[in-house]
């Protein structure tokens, strides 16, 4: 059986960026309150003409540039977003049609912040099955469309942004993915959602007036779980193949709230200067914080080939999810 492995990272942001100052203009809140409760200063904003997949083809350029091969060499892409240009075609589709993927096919994976970590899952399962060498994960949201910018309790915390892995098989013994653990808990749907716009509730005059097609939370639920989970899921993939936490060199973890980092750090006995933390200039972008989080770390040196990288997420579902990799470039 082959080892999957990360051969490339790409990422892209939008160059617009919205501050605390411009937030304080929208709404009662202040930059003090904004970094104490989330860690956030900015966050990468889209304008009007730019969707989901104009990110997603940008970051899938990166890769593809980075690890110099053609978009015809990719088998499969996985695009993981909450924030389709619309509901069909998928967001996949537009995007393999536009970089010149001619033979590749793919999907679009709905697991709002987990859903990164679900989609590398799945691609390192087609590459150790042997049935794809090329694989390219895609993580690209446009929050921005969905926040009502009158709710100060989301509408601080969330970006417009793209990242992608290029995932291929390597030489075993040669690092690449040891495990996961995945989990979903759906009881807890209503804590974090967008009510309106599909088949339950599409989307009419009323639900437009009641604000409906924005995101909705429940903060204080979403915590708590979010701490709880990510602290256990990475306790379950380390038990499960005899790794310790000491042997981590880096948690890159979903960049929802530094509060919710740092809490869960804390459980796992994780010093801080072994997590990469960059929300304060992103917000959280969903489907892109692990990408663009792992781009920072190789930028600053924190990732050598040979490391135990373990990654994180909690979302929307309620989701949550954990990957153990060793590091191959």
């Amino acid at each position: 059986m082959p080892t999957a492995q990360i051969t490339a990272v790409g990422t892209y942001v939008p160059p617009g960026v919205l501050t605390n100052a411009d937030l304080e203009k929208m709404v009662d809140t202040s930059d003090q309150w904004i970094i104490e409760r989330t860690g956030i200063s900015e966050r990468h904003i889209a304008s009007p003409e730019m969707a989901t997949s104009d990110m997603a083809l940008e970051a899938a350029r990166r890769v593809l540039e980075q690890r110099g091969i053609s978009a015809e060499e990719i088998e499969l892409i996985i695009l993981c977003t909450v924030t389709p240009d619309m509901l069909f075609p998928s967001t996949a589709c537009l995007v393999q049609d536009r970089l010149g993927a001619k033979r590749a096919w793919g999907f679009d994976l709905v697991a709002a912040c987990s859903g990164f970590i679900y989609g590398i899952t799945t691609a390192a399962h087609y590459v150790q099955a042997g049935t794809h060498k090329k694989v390219l994960v895609i993580g690209s949201d446009t929050m921005s469309r969905i926040i009502n910018y009158k709710d100060r309790s989301t509408c601080v915390l969330f970006g417009d942004g793209a990242g992608a892995f290029l995932i291929e098989p390597g030489p075993e013994g040669e690092g690449g993915f040891i495990g996961f653990h995945n989990e979903i808990d759906g009881s807890g749907g209503d804590f974090l959602k967008m009510p309106a716009g599909g088949s339950r509730m599409p989307a009419s005059h009323e639900t437009i007036d009641g604000a409906m097609h924005y995101v909705h939370q429940e903060g204080q639920q979403v915590f708590k779980y979010a701490v709880r989970k990510m602290e256990d899921c990475c306790r379950t993939v380390l038990a499960q193949h005899d790794i310790t936490i000491d042997q981590v060199k880096i948690l890159i973890p979903h960049q929802a709230n530094r509060r919710i980092i740092g809490a869960a750090c804390e459980k796992l006995g994780l010093a801080e200067d072994r997590v990469l933390i960059n929300i304060q200039k992103y917000g959280n972008t969903t489907g892109a914080t692990i990408p663009l989080a792992t781009a920072d770390a190789l930028a600053q040196g924190k990732i050598q080939k040979g490391d135990y990288v373990l990654f994180a997420a909690v979302g929307a579902g309620l989701t949550a999810g954990a990957n153990l990799w060793r590091w191959a470039f």
